[in-house]
């Protein structure tokens, strides 16, 4: 059922008119049929998701005029849009769709079977809105290697609490600014710039911010100029996990989202490499010295190559279409699929599912307040509230922006900290590639589940080995290493890219924006907590105790991810409707038991059924007034 009422849905009754029949009469998948082994994921699923297509419910012949319709009304071609509209309706089936091609049918077969054979410009546009993320990453470490300086040369270097304060506040500057102000500006600059526009004005901003913290005298002097960097870092981390997803196949959505992690983790590395780059570089009569006004200013480097290609990049077909611009939104979905035929096929889908929301006007307030009362959309905004929220308090970011420190806490020279920091980079860019394949087979939420223990039991290790003795300096300094190489390999790979993915997700069309926003003010407001609060924590609990509270998080992270957070993976962004509309309580009682079941029959291996599946999905129908008119007889088409 729509949304566009601002209640939750009606419970899943199935009514007479078959409008919410569980089934489709058109379906040839019987449920009663399946194993007890069997996935949703089998039902009608070809990668544009799975469980309930809309258009399942009426005819072949009636969908086709809706395909027609819709050609007609945005000038389109209609009798290209009317196949579009059968495939919609039948992904799967094209053999049997005597208008197609031989060379349309071999383009679906070869999409079905090769789903990362798309168009340069689709990894271009994702790359290209990814690097965004570098100039994050790479501001998380340029300021890891400007601690061994800026604060000796601002005053700030001491050992007293006042010291450690003011180099946290200065550090978290950017994420005070992103959590409390920017990150909520998202939603007007996208409906006023567009997607691009706002990935291209925060570009700007963050190239003269980043110069600016570079032309700074004194420590509140860069503590305004990081504020105002959050102002790019805000919508940027807000937009373009959202353009990405807008724009990718369902199928490998989340390998394409991901690149959000590949590139901070790429700005990461390419931070620690500018440290090392600019550690011996002399004043040169400069006050308050050089070398960390060139790293600071560096992290400006990425968004002058992303401002360059950006505008370049086509635009959101679904933002287009939000702004009834299906002309342009289908011109847009072209270059980024293989064929005339696909694009037709998503852009025709895609205006449906949309038209569907119906809400997509509401005002910024109204959205706020549908995204907490409706069920649907408070599980989705609460799913990523807690991947953010774990993102940071797994313990992360303490090591992105201290990890110089730590390690020479730990016995390092300054060099040798360095050096070793940017193998923690290194490692973080490196294993962030394997997620890009494993996000979508394996799953957001089962990669979360394996990561949490281990990242768990890898802090304890680097916490606990501060207890080996000093005179033992080569023992303390590899095992110390070890731990954080090992924490940083799990993360990469999990915890890493699911956040932002997951994010792009969970939320309805309509209040996609707000949630978003939501997300990433969860993320970077914790993000200010963990590196305004390590210096204080670690001089109060000592690295054993630091390192112990964020491994004791990790626990936490495993239990919140168990009971709160649904798979999400293949589904379309606007079909995950009936899975966030199951209350929370039955979420968490149904994952308890399914873990406990899963449990006995993968480890003591008793042979006990698995538990039915927790998900059904209820609408088959188009619901919006305005489709039902389209009653006329399609001629065939060949």
């Amino acid at each position: 059922m729509s949304t566009s009422s601002g209640t939750p849905k009606e419970n899943t009754k199935h009514e007479e008119n078959g409008l919410f029949d569980n089934r489709s009469a058109n379906s040839s998948v019987d449920p009663e049929k399946l194993t007890d082994d069997s996935s949703a994921d089998d039902i009608n699923n070809n990668g544009n998701g799975h469980g309930a297509n809309l258009l399942s419910n009426y005819t072949e012949e009636e969908v086709m005029n809706m395909g027609r319709a819709y050609g007609k009304k945005n000038g389109l071609d209609e009798d290209l849009f009317a196949k579009a509209a059968a495939i919609a309706r039948d992904p799967r089936g094209y053999n049997s769709m005597t208008f197609l091609s031989e060379k349309d049918k071999e383009s679906l077969y070869k999409e079905e079977q090769h789903p990362w054979a798309l168009p340069w410009k689709m990894y271009w546009l994702v790359c290209t809105a990814s690097m965004a993320a570098c100039m994050q990453g790479m501001d998380e470490t340029v300021i890891n290697g400007a601690n061994l300086y800026y604060p000796k040369a601002f005053g700030i270097g001491g050992d007293s609490d006042r010291d450690k304060w003011l180099q946290g506040l200065v550090n978290c500057a950017p994420y005070l600014s992103a959590s409390c102000i920017s990150c909520w500006m998202t939603d007007w600059m996208n409906d006023r710039f567009s997607r691009r526009g706002t990935i291209f004005i925060c570009c700007v901003i963050a190239i003269l911010t980043c110069l600016w913290s570079a032309l700074t005298n004194t420590w509140w002097h860069l503590f305004i100029a990081r504020f105002f960097l959050g102002f790019a870092i805000g919508p940027n981390t807000t937009t373009v996990p959202v353009y990405s997803s807008e724009s990718s196949p369902a199928r490998i959505r989340g390998g394409l989202v991901m690149n959000w992690q590949i590139w901070t983790a790429f700005g990461i590395m390419l931070g620690y490499v500018f440290s090392l780059a600019f550690y011996r570089i002399p004043a040169h009569g400069i006050g308050e010295g050089l070398s960390w006004r060139l790293m600071l200013g560096s992290a400006m480097l990425p968004s002058i190559v992303l401002a360059g290609q950006i505008l370049f990049c086509p635009e959101s077909p679904r933002w287009l279409m939000g702004k009834n611009r299906h002309k342009d939104a289908f011109k847009s979905m072209l270059a980024l699929r293989s064929t005339e035929l696909q694009a037709a096929r998503d852009t025709f889908y895609a205006s449906i599912l949309i038209m569907e929301e119906g809400s997509s006007d509401l005002s910024f307030f109204r959205k706020i307040k549908e995204m907490i009362t409706v069920r649907r959309n408070r599980n989705g905004a609460f799913g990523a509230w807690v991947c953010m929220f774990m993102q940071q308090f797994c313990g992360i970011n303490v090591i992105a922006y201290y990890s110089s420190s730590i390690f020479v806490d730990s016995g390092f020279s300054e060099r040798s900290a360095l050096i070793a920091s940017w193998g923690f980079g290194m490692l973080n860019w490196v294993f962030a590639l394997p997620a890009f394949f494993m996000i979508d087979k394996f799953g957001r939420r089962t990669l979360l589940l394996f990561s949490f223990p281990l990242m768990a039991v890898f802090l304890l290790l680097a916490g606990f080995s501060f207890w080996i003795p000093e005179s033992e300096k080569q023992a303390r300094v590899g095992v110390i290493s070890l731990g954080i190489y090992l924490f940083t390999i799990v993360y990469s790979s999990s915890e890493g890219p699911v956040p932002f993915t997951y994010s792009a997700e969970c939320a309805a069309l309509y209040v996609r924006n707000v949630t978003m926003s939501f997300a990433t003010a969860t993320c970077w407001f914790f993000n200010f907590v963990l590196s305004l609060t390590w210096p204080s924590l670690l001089k109060a609990f000592k690295p054993q105790g630091a390192f112990g509270w964020y491994a004791a998080w990790n626990f936490v992270g495993f239990l919140l991810v168990l009971w709160f957070l649904p798979e999400t993976k293949n589904l379309t962004l606007e079909e995950l409707d009936d899975v966030f509309d199951v209350p929370t309580y039955k979420h968490a009682s149904y994952q308890t038991k399914a873990l406990i079941n899963g449990f006995q029959r993968h480890i003591l291996r008793r042979k006990i059924k698995k538990l039915p599946p927790l998900y059904e999905t209820h609408r088959m129908a188009v619901t919006n007034s305005s489709w039902e008119e389209q009653k006329e007889t399609v001629s065939h088409i060949e």
